[in-house]
C-alpha cells in the first residue's frame, strides 16, 4: 500500500472489481480473426473464489464486452457480472439496491477515470500501483503490485487478514 490514510478494512462485506487494468494489466491482444485477449492472473482468482467461499459479494462492472472474460470471471464463480457498461454509476445503484448494500461496506478497485465516481462513493476507493494519476488521486487504497499482476488478491488479501477470514 501507498503512503495513504488507511481505510477501515474492518467494514468491508463487497467487492467491485473493473477488468481490463485490474483485473489484466490493460494489455489487449487483438488476433487476426478478430478476437481478443487478455491475461488474467492466477493468485487474484484465487483470492476471488476464497472471498466468495467466505460469504462476500463480488461484482465485476466493466466498459468492454468480451465473451473470453465472461467465462473466465464465471470460472470464478462470480455472478454479478456487468459487462459493456456505459454507465458504472447506475449499474452500480441498481446492484447496491438489489443487494441492500450501503457503500460505506464496499471495496471498489478501478484504475482510470471512467471508474473515478464509482470509487469516490465507496469506503475504500482501491487502484493498483500503476493506475492512471487522476484515479490514484482520490484512492484511499493503493496496492503495491501493478493491475493484472495480483493487485486485487492484494486488496482481498488485506481486507479478509483484517477480518481473520483469510
Amino acid at each position: 500500500m501507498s503512503e495513504q490514510t488507511t481505510p477501515d478494512l474492518s467494514v468491508i462485506k463487497a467487492f467491485v472489481l473493473d477488468v481490463d487494468g485490474v483485473l489484466t494489466d490493460g494489455t489487449l491482444l487483438a488476433f487476426n480473426s478478430g478476437e481478443q485477449a487478455r491475461a488474467f492472473h492466477i493468485r487474484d482468482g484465487f483470492a476471488i473464489r476464497h472471498a466468495l467461499r467466505q460469504g462476500y459479494r463480488i461484482a465485476v462492472i466493466s466498459g468492454r464486452e468480451e465473451e473470453g472474460v465472461r467465462k473466465r470471471l464465471e470460472s470464478l464463480d462470480i455472478r454479478d457480472i456487468f459487462l459493456g457498461v456505459d454507465d458504472k454509476m447506475k449499474i452500480f445503484n441498481n446492484y447496491i439496491n438489489t443487494y441492500r448494500l450501503d457503500p460505506a461496506n464496499i471495496a471498489y478497485m478501478g484504475d482510470d477515470v471512467p471508474d473515478a465516481e464509482v470509487m469516490r462513493r465507496c469506503a475504500v476507493a482501491a487502484c493498483p500501483a500503476d493506475a492512471a494519476r487522476d484515479v490514484r488521486e482520490i484512492s484511499n487504497y493503493t496496492t503495491a503490485l501493478r493491475g493484472g499482476h495480483g493487485a486485487v488478491r492484494e486488496l482481498i488479501e488485506d481486507v479478509m487478514r483484517t477480518q481473520k477470514t483469510w
